[in-house]
């Protein structure tokens, strides 16, 4: 059995070690991070933004872990961008998007971020938890660039600048659970096994999963792996001597496709939740795809790409025409509401003449029901919370479009309700 408390070595050393190399290159900036001043329209301009253009970056992973969904991610917003600019932009001035990808390395992360930082008003996307929360003090502190991680710990929680879209690991874990417990039958005193990420996606996670435990009557048995991890074999080994009878992995797409594909193999038939990342529609033409639609299940933050609402078909269409040779996926779903939300802000800070690092974030706290067309409504005025702390829960199919169907529409468990995230 893994404990959360044991050190995360090697991650951490990266990151510091790349924190410290960055340092010295940002200690001289101004405070405020932003250099304003008052543009076309008497609206006020800072970093990223001039008369004819607003800059904003993406921090992705295309070739690492996550490069499935940092592929979808990115095109979705591409998509947006151009979509927006064609109707003329926002504020009178077309939308730049930069694109890094970091393929989920720290250092390569923490320079992008560096580079693109005195250049683009904030960010669309920054996929990685670790590296987000590696960067949090320079955002709170001096940069004051509003950021919308594709990343959901709550360490990332009670900053007005880094806002978390949805639920975070703990609360959608929290609901996973009790999906698990209310309709796939475990009951106070079974053990549930949770295979997670080293680190702040995972070790988040696993607070959630101890949290729903306690009010089940459950046990939880840890499985800690590394992101470079592929094979579960031995993970599955000592699930099930210890007798679990359902599992959750916080983990990306391959691992849960080993973790299905081997504990079906090996007799190891109990059902498997995952986290929103932990899934990617092109594993069901991998030999694990039928074990995958009969065991494994995904919490998401929101209706699949298949979902049957306005948006949703448009976006189908639009991504289709657009990345004709591309799979859908939920990366999708997951981008555009990104985009939107963060499109939204810009307008509102446009209509409040002040496009300004500052201006743009006291917009985003304005918004208190935005719909993104995709089942949730996000909530952005309180910083120390997530967006919303409802979870939808999805299945395997691949008969449907994104190779995911809806088996339980948006809500909050009961222990999601009272659960509080902790923030830093």
């Amino acid at each position: 059995m893994m404990h959360r408390g044991q050190a995360v070595r090697g991650l951490a050393a990266a990151l510091a070690a790349a924190v410290a190399l960055t340092a010295a290159g940002c200690s001289a900036k101004a405070k405020s991070g932003d250099g304003s001043g008052t543009g076309k329209g008497g609206v006020r301009a800072g970093a990223g933004v001039t008369d004819s253009t607003i800059s904003v970056g993406a921090l992705t992973d295309m070739t690492g872990v996550y490069a499935t969904l940092g592929k979808s991610v990115t095109q979705a917003q591409q998509l947006y961008v151009k979509q927006t600019n064609a109707a003329g932009g926002i504020c009178g001035r077309q939308l730049e998007l930069t694109v890094r990808d970091h393929g989920y390395d720290p250092q390569k992360a923490l320079a992008a971020y560096t580079e693109l930082e005195p250049k683009v008003v904030g960010y669309t996307q920054f996929i990685g938890s670790p590296f987000v929360a590696a960067v949090k003090q320079r955002i709170d502190g001096q940069d004051k660039g509003l950021v919308l991680p594709q990343a959901w710990s709550a360490s990332l929680l009670g900053s007005p600048y880094i806002r978390v879209l949805g639920s975070t690991y703990d609360v959608e874990t929290i609901n996973a659970v009790d999906f698990l417990v209310t309709e796939k039958g475990l009951k106070r005193g079974d053990k549930l096994g949770h295979v997670y990420f080293e680190g702040d996606y995972g070790e988040n996670a696993l607070l959630g999963s101890e949290h729903a435990a306690g009010k089940a009557g459950l046990t939880v048995v840890e499985q800690k792996i590394k992101p470079t991890d592929s094979d579960m074999s031995a993970q599955v080994a000592a699930l099930k001597q210890a007798g679990v009878k359902a599992i959750v992995i916080s983990a990306g797409p391959r691992q849960a496709a080993s973790l299905v594909g081997v504990a079906a193999a090996t007799g190891l038939r109990v059902p498997v939740i995952g986290n929103n990342s932990a899934f990617a529609p092109q594993l069901l033409g991998t030999p694990a795809g039928p074990a995958l639609e009969k065991m494994y299940y995904v919490a998401s933050p929101s209706l699949p790409i298949g979902a049957d609402t306005p948006v949703a078909k448009k976006l189908v269409t639009d991504y289709r025409a657009a990345y004709p040779k591309d799979a859908l996926d939920n990366g999708i779903v997951a981008g555009w509401t990104a985009a939107a939300v963060f499109g939204e802000a810009l307008k509102k800070a446009c209509a409040a003449k002040d496009l300004s690092r500052e201006g743009v974030d006291k917009a985003l706290l304005t918004i208190s029901g935005h719909d993104a067309g995709f089942g949730m409504t996000h909530d952005f005025t309180d910083p120390k919370a997530p967006s919303s702390k409802e979870s939808a829960i999805l299945q395997p199919d691949k008969s449907v479009p994104g190779g995911m169907r809806t088996v339980r529409q948006p809500s909050v468990s009961e222990a999601a309700k009272s659960f509080t995230p902790k923030t830093p």
